[in-house]
């Protein structure tokens, strides 16, 4: 991942743990949980928790986990990513609250229907987890697969967005999605 000279980043304590948030003169660019895989070096970049974009992100996802937003409305840099890479994250953000999309159906829609190896691997490095939904993206036989934050808040993001969970990602994620989803309706009372 690339990212801008004029990144600046602040740290935000979600209901599923600590993320750090960053962004450029072009808008939010990154979120990551605490110990996500992918999370970039973030100690060089200076702490801006003043920053109008992060404070408005910090906003709205506050809103999201207590359960009164479900889409976001922030400025975007997905400039970090190889044009492969912004096509697959744009093509996440078309995915509603609440619904799932496996990772063939993602490659279709964005017109690589024979890369679903590639549109994995890019859906993996989503800079912007939550506001990029990555999270909504499952395997073919409706589990839940990979999510560079851990298998216990994809399944937590789910449920909090009421996205049916089938058989199989269920038996795989409630016992460790349970304490998540704990926290994730305090956050909302």
């Amino acid at each position: 991942m690339r990212f801008h000279p004029s990144i600046v980043k602040t740290h935000f304590t979600s209901a599923l743990g600590t993320v750090i948030l960053a962004a450029t003169d072009h808008g939010l660019c990154g979120m990551w949980f605490d110990g996500q895989r992918h999370q970039p070096v973030t100690q060089q970049w200076p702490d801006a928790s003043g920053h109008a974009v992060l404070r408005e992100a910090m906003a709205q996802l506050h809103d999201f986990f207590g359960g009164k937003r479900n889409s976001f409305d922030l400025p975007l840099d997905l400039q970090g990513g190889t044009a492969f890479q912004q096509s697959v994250w744009r093509g996440l953000l078309a995915i509603p609250c609440g619904e799932t999309m496996t990772y063939g159906a993602l490659g279709r829609f964005i017109g690589h229907s024979q890369a679903v190896r590639a549109v994995g691997a890019a859906v993996g490095r989503n800079p912007i987890s939550v506001i990029v939904p990555c999270h909504r993206v499952i395997g073919s036989d409706g589990s839940l697969t990979g999510y560079a934050g851990g298998l216990e808040r994809k399944a937590a993001l789910l449920t909090l967005e009421g996205a049916p969970l089938g058989p199989r990602a269920s038996v795989r994620s409630a016992s460790r999605a349970a304490p998540m989803q704990r926290t994730l309706e305090e956050a909302r009372l």
